[in-house]
């Protein structure tokens, strides 16, 4: 009795095991292969979105024959604009075919270097901050002290202060420019009570925005915080990080386009 009680337990666990390897999900990686040598990027399951997109442009070629067209030494490494692909000497690069996507937004997901990137419009013109991931870009940046780290968290820039922007002040910019032409008192008016809406939870914020884990990176590999709620980031070079600091260190001219090609194919590589 006991020994089929036993069996039974056994049974039970690995049927448990097999249910939980069923249903857990699966993880996407990417090749990036340039003439400067290859990325392994690992696409995360925090931007669903994001991800899915990514892969079904790679699947169709979308990234492959195109430029790492914008590089700016000690922030980031740009790419994959349709644009790119054939461009001669001294062209401006940027604006070729945008697949334009809702932004997702996670704190798992910060600016570390390594981080693949969804680039976007300027809120001007894009007042939801969606992103263009018919190109990418990815982060070199440098590494910040606690210090640094705490003056960007003070800044009017922060994070927490971006996401309450968002909350209270985009959904009436449209009506703030309207009434700032047509009535500048109610004007007035509206836009005390966004400061005051904004002020008011920001002091009931606990203002610790940076994460031990952020904090970790950021003081050690390095990246770029001050990007951090205001971009997409859905993936990391998992293998290849050197590959940013080579294509970051070649000569680029008056628009940071690297003065020799550096091309690009993305591959799909596995999941798990």
């Amino acid at each position: 009795m006991r020994r089929l009680i036993f069996i039974s337990f056994i049974f039970l666990l690995l049927s448990q095991s097999e249910f939980y390897a069923q249903t857990k999900e699966p993880v996407y990686y990417v090749n990036i292969i340039t003439n400067m040598g290859t990325m392994k990027v690992k696409l995360y399951n925090e931007t669903p979105h994001h991800r899915d997109e990514f892969l079904k442009l790679a699947a169709e070629g979308r990234y492959n024959g195109t430029l790492f067209y914008r590089v700016v030494k000690n922030f980031v490494i740009q790419g994959g604009s349709s644009d790119s692909r054939n461009a001669p000497p001294g062209k401006h690069i940027g604006y070729g075919n945008p697949v334009n996507i809702d932004s997702e937004f996670s704190d798992k997901c910060f600016h570390k270097k390594g981080a693949i990137c969804a680039p976007r419009q300027p809120e001007e013109i894009n007042h939801f901050k969606m992103s263009d991931i018919g190109q990418f870009y990815i982060v070199q940046g440098r590494k910040y002290t606690n210090e640094e780290l705490d003056m960007i968290e003070k800044s009017v820039n922060n994070p927490i202060m971006i996401k309450l922007k968002r909350k209270y002040y985009l959904p009436h910019k449209e009506e703030l420019a309207r009434l700032k032409k047509e009535n500048p008192r109610e004007f007035n008016k509206l836009l005390r009570k966004i400061k005051d809406d904004i002020a008011f939870d920001y002091a009931l914020s606990d203002k610790k925005e940076f994460t031990e884990e952020q904090r970790k990176a950021y003081t050690t590999i390095g990246g770029t915080p001050e990007l951090d709620g205001e971009y997409t980031v859905f993936g990391e070079v998992v293998q290849g990080l050197d590959v940013i600091d080579k294509i970051a260190s070649v000569p680029t001219d008056k628009n940071n386009r690297p003065l020799k090609d550096v091309t690009i194919k993305v591959s799909i590589v596995t999941l798990k």
